[in-house]
């Protein structure tokens, strides 16, 4: 790896200033267009306008560090390609959602083009062999692929509903992906996880609570296209194949339970599970008597909590890997059976 661990802390810190310090100009101009999350429906929480496109100092961060770090360190086309098949997804869907947060789109097309982006990423992966698991059938591997991209996707925008609740899951999961690609010597994927843990942490500065912004869709799609292709290509060659299997779960174990317990509750109430409404994690804290800042630190824990079981696997895979893999799963399920007897209204 011809990067030092201090460098990687040095593009952390830089993305980290340029998000922050972006933020605050892309607030204005969100505010001067009117591209405002205005409390008109029922799940919306705050009680006064709050500005979008916050997403975009967050994707312009990764996006403009990530090639400028590669022009300057041994520049090859190779480094260029395999950076533009993780960004440039990610960027035409942060697109879509910065057109849904501006124009407004059914959620329909928005999941077809979710989906192809998902084929167009699993087939490059595939072909240019950079999955860090595979199952060893490619019609299997471009399945488990999209399924896994859209529904990453779709979970960190359903997540993205508490002040600094995302943005602080998000820098979480990607300090923990950066500490296993460190390990092994992934030195795109370090750099691009570190880079999104700056990026998101500068941003929450302006997105906790009481947030002066919100990162909208266009975040929200942009981050989750980037975890989704990070967590694939993350390969824990210290783990077993079936252990590497539950690596990338944890690191977004979170998004996921909120996801389920947000999904499961509608199907239950014969409600579209595409349906926005006040059913997820943070809304069922708030229910439980907590205040929405202390609702985002709790997040932020359990997050933390689940990242550290993921790199301690794979740290001590061959010793206690099993049987962190068996308490990490009796956690997940503990605060699902939890979070499920909480009412998903009222």
């Amino acid at each position: 790896m011809s990067l030092s661990l201090a460098q990687f802390v040095t593009l952390g810190i830089g993305a980290f200033a340029l998000s922050g310090l972006l933020t605050a100009p892309i607030r204005l101009l969100a505010i001067r267009i009117g591209a405002m999350d205005r409390p008109n429906l029922d799940r919306k929480t705050q009680k006064e306008p709050i500005p979008y496109l916050g997403g975009v100092s967050i994707a312009l961060t990764i996006f403009v560090i990530t090639y400028v770090a590669i022009a300057v360190n041994n520049p090859t086309s190779e480094k260029f390609k395999l950076a533009s098949y993780v960004l440039i997804p990610a960027v035409l869907l942060g697109l879509m959602g910065l057109i849904d947060d501006l124009k407004g789109l059914n959620a329909l097309p928005r999941l077809v083009v979710q989906t192809i982006a998902a084929v167009f990423v699993s087939i490059i992966l595939i072909q240019t062999e950079t999955m860090g698991f595979a199952f060893g059938n490619q019609i299997v591997d471009v399945i488990v692929t999209i399924l896994w991209i859209v529904g990453i996707c779709n979970s960190i925008n359903f997540f993205d509903n508490l002040d600094g609740g995302a943005a602080g899951t998000v820098a979480a999961s990607t300090i923990g992906i950066f500490f296993i690609a460190f390990g092994e010597g992934q030195e795109l994927i370090s750099a691009l996880s570190i880079l999104t843990a700056g990026a998101t942490l500068g941003f929450l500065l302006w997105n906790k609570s009481p947030a002066k912004i919100y990162m909208g869709d266009s975040g929200a799609l942009f981050l989750g296209v980037l975890l989704a292709v990070l967590t694939i290509r993350l390969d824990p060659k210290n783990t077993t194949n079936w252990m590497a299997l539950f690596i990338p779960v944890l690191l977004l174990a979170v998004p996921i339970l909120d996801t389920c317990i947000a999904v499961f509750s509608r199907l239950q109430r014969k409600i579209s599970p595409l349906q926005g409404g006040q059913d997820h994690l943070s809304h069922r804290l708030v229910r439980k008597g907590l205040q929405r800042k202390s609702a985002a630190i709790w997040l932020w824990v359990l997050s933390a909590i689940f990242c550290l079981f993921a790199v301690s696997i794979y740290l001590w895979s061959e010793t206690i890997g099993t049987q962190l893999i068996v308490v990490a799963l009796c956690l997940w399920l503990f605060l699902f059976a939890w979070f499920w007897k909480i009412p998903s209204e009222g």
